[in-house]
């Protein structure tokens, strides 16, 4: 007969064997996280900061003209496939792992058609064993049968960007090519000598990019003892608090502040903790860096004092005044109702 306290001695000792095998397992991870010293952090950084090869890349068409189209502003792109192949070559599969959130935002109204629709975003955590950690969101609006295929996706690139990867991708200013009948570029621009791998491992950088530093070598300085942080201390990537701050040269001192005090009542980007707001600035900085570009088309030919007439009429002493969405819209309209220029 089986002893009346076997059943609580075989439960202690269950109890153990899983306790044992947990710290095993423990033990087991600890061993196989990579620990990088100073100099291995800054060759790794290094490595994650040179672009893509050009077979990855692709080029999308933001902008057209307002004559039909026939002339697109493009800019290049790498899908996700290509940051977890660069992440898989550099630290093997088992050296990052990365894991999302989902939410639904507020409704939004979206300026292509003035419907009103949620958006989903997605937050992504991006984790190189060694390295630390970085978390960036992505958005798609929810009527989009792809919507959650498309946020995460960004998401995960702006992650990557957080630690240099991809982020080369952000100092691009648009390409205007011609169009064929389907809105495809006939034929797509080359590369830039600082975009290519090749160009870039020989010093080639983005002209005039106000930081030619690589993150690497902002961290040369710091306590080796802190090398699972060393990310930490100069983040430059196109996080959201970070691509926000990129738009205020775009846009101008005005616009820039303007949009940051209507949409979240600071001045400062990184007084923003809601992610749902930064999301929400950004895309209205967004939105008013296609209404420049659509002003600057406008303006084309436009006589000075037609000009002048358009901003007394908005209550605006010059176009380096204007401050918010709405008066850069009116003026854009104003500007593309005029008869067309000979």
């Amino acid at each position: 007969m089986k002893p009346a306290n076997g059943h609580a001695n075989g439960v202690a000792a269950s109890q153990q064997n899983h306790a044992e095998r947990a710290v095993a397992l423990e033990a087991l991870d600890a061993s196989q996280t990579p620990r990088f010293t100073t100099d291995e952090v800054k060759r790794l950084v290094r490595e994650l900061e040179v672009p893509f090869d050009s077979e990855v890349i692709d080029w999308r068409v933001t902008n057209t003209t307002k004559n039909g189209g026939h002339r697109g502003q493009v800019i290049p792109y790498a899908n996700q496939r290509a940051y977890a192949d660069r992440l898989n070559s550099l630290v093997t599969p088992a050296g990052w792992t990365r894991k999302y959130v989902i939410h639904t935002s507020a409704n939004f109204e979206r300026s292509k058609d003035q419907k009103t629709v949620a958006k989903v975003l997605v937050a992504c955590e991006l984790t190189i064993f060694g390295l630390g950690s970085h978390s960036a969101t992505g958005e798609e609006w929810a009527d989009d049968e792809n919507a959650c295929t498309s946020a995460e996706a960004q998401a995960f690139k702006r992650a990557c960007g957080c630690f240099g990867l991809g982020r080369y991708l952000y100092d691009f200013i648009g390409v205007w090519v011609d169009l064929d009948d389907r809105k495809r570029p006939k034929k797509l621009p080359n590369l830039p000598g600082w975009a290519t791998p090749a160009g870039w491992r020989k010093g080639a950088r983005p002209p005039g990019n106000i930081n030619p530093r690589s993150a690497s070598e902002v961290r040369a300085g710091e306590d080796p003892g802190k090398a699972d942080r060393a990310v930490e201390a100069a983040q430059s990537g196109p996080c959201l608090v970070q691509q926000i701050e990129s738009m205020a040269e775009l846009l101008g001192r005005p616009l820039y502040r303007g949009v940051l005090k209507s949409v979240a009542r600071v001045w400062n980007p990184g007084l923003i903790e809601d992610l749902v707001v930064q999301q929400r600035v950004l895309e209205q900085m967004q939105a008013a860096e296609r209404g420049l570009n659509r002003l600057h088309s406008a303006l084309e030919g436009v006589e000075a004092e037609t000009l002048a007439g358009i901003l007394r009429d908005v209550k605006v002493v010059s176009l380096n005044r204007v401050d918010n969405l709405e008066t850069l819209k009116q003026i854009v309209l104003a500007l593309e109702a005029l008869p067309p220029r000979s």
